[in-house]
């Protein structure tokens, strides 16, 4: 598979970045940190906009900075889309125009995209006669990401598209940015400093805290490790699983999903059997039990786990790490642990009372 190498050493007066990223080119990448960490930065260099002394950048097979030969492709030269946290459009123009104004720019053998594509997936095409004041902000972020779409980038890179818009439109938006990426197999750069977004878009995260790469994976690899718990909140850790609709049971308001030869149930979906669904399942959703009882239970979502990891948190309460076919975190009390005398290798049944839609997650 291609991958994006970096390597950035950037000083500042009061801030350094000092970064080796290494991530396959596919899906979307989620640079995530807390404010200050430096995620623009590496944004700003990976596009050439911040000049990085000794700086290196491989995409797939292709340099495009190596600061020890003078090479440094300027943004214009290198094939990448760039969405700003605030829209950046121009006014004088209507959405078309705005639409237009890349694509025209790009020679008639590089269009890879077409405005047609972009249209559909961002579901604007009621919008292009429109002036840009006339559009609310999500709808002018959905242009914004139209245009950069429309230079034909082999890498879209977005930098918090989402922080100055609302919850209700944070929801609104966040399907297109996910449905784009599906279609049209972009590789894309996320930066944001909000967890619920990378929840329901990553599928790796770069985690950066005070400008160093502190751990680069999956997105439930991270969440699930005992080591990068303080990055993402307590209230967070759980495991992410990306699971896919296989069946409807209208009569009692379920829909089946399956993830890894597993089962869950959760509320009746209206999407279609064959869809892909991502869920979120907290720690302190998942209880443990010793044996598979006979006794009927009213929890639905009971599945074999072998146990991996035991990890203390604090004086009354551990983690539990399970195999599922996918990392599960049980939250349980020091004493629960004690009495059901459980151990690394152990046979289990994790017991979830509650699995969250990743769209429902909100701020």
């Amino acid at each position: 598979m291609s991958r994006l190498l970096a390597c950035f050493d950037v000083r500042f007066p009061t801030f350094h970045l000092n970064v080796d990223l290494d991530v396959p080119l596919s899906g979307i990448t989620a640079i995530f940190g807390p404010s200050g960490s430096g995620k623009t930065t590496l944004l700003r260099c990976l596009a050439g906009l911040e000049q990085a002394p000794n700086g290196f950048m491989r995409f797939g097979n292709d340099i495009w900075q190596d600061e020890k030969i003078g090479l440094s492709l300027p943004l214009y030269k290198r094939p990448i889309g760039y969405v700003f946290q605030e829209p950046r459009l121009f006014p004088h123009y209507n959405v078309r125009a705005n639409l237009l104004y890349g694509y025209k720019r790009i020679p008639v053998d590089e269009r890879r995209i077409v405005i047609e594509q972009v249209v559909d997936i961002l579901d604007i095409g009621h919008l292009l006669e429109r002036h840009i004041h006339k559009l609310s902000g999500g709808e002018q972020q959905r242009v914004a990401i139209g245009r950069a779409l429309l230079t034909s980038p082999k890498l879209l890179l977005l930098d918090e598209p989402l922080a100055s818009l609302d919850i209700q439109r944070k929801q609104e938006l966040l399907p297109f940015i996910l449905r784009l990426h599906q279609e049209l197999a972009v590789p894309v750069i996320y930066v944001s400093h909000a967890i619920t977004e990378i929840l329901q878009l990553a599928d790796r995260v770069a985690l950066l805290k005070d400008g160093r790469l502190v751990g680069v994976g999956t997105l439930n690899e991270l969440l699930t490790s005992v080591t990068y718990r303080g990055s993402f909140g307590s209230h967070r850790i759980g495991a992410v699983l990306d699971t896919q609709i296989v069946g409807h049971e209208p009569q009692y308001g379920l829909s089946q999903l399956e993830f890894s030869g597993r089962r869950l149930f959760v509320p009746l979906q209206s999407s279609a059997i064959g869809q892909a669904v991502r869920v979120h399942i907290l720690a302190n959703d998942v209880s443990l039990v010793i044996g598979k009882s006979n006794a009927p239970t009213s929890v639905l979502n009971v599945l074999e786990a072998t146990v991996q990891e035991i990890r203390e948190i604090d004086h009354s309460s551990v983690e539990v790490l399970l195999d599922i076919g996918a990392p599960l975190v049980a939250g349980i009390t020091r004493k629960s642990l004690v009495t059901l005398g459980i151990k690394p290798g152990d046979r289990v049944f994790a017991h979830i009372k509650t699995v969250a839609l990743n769209e429902e997650i909100i701020d």
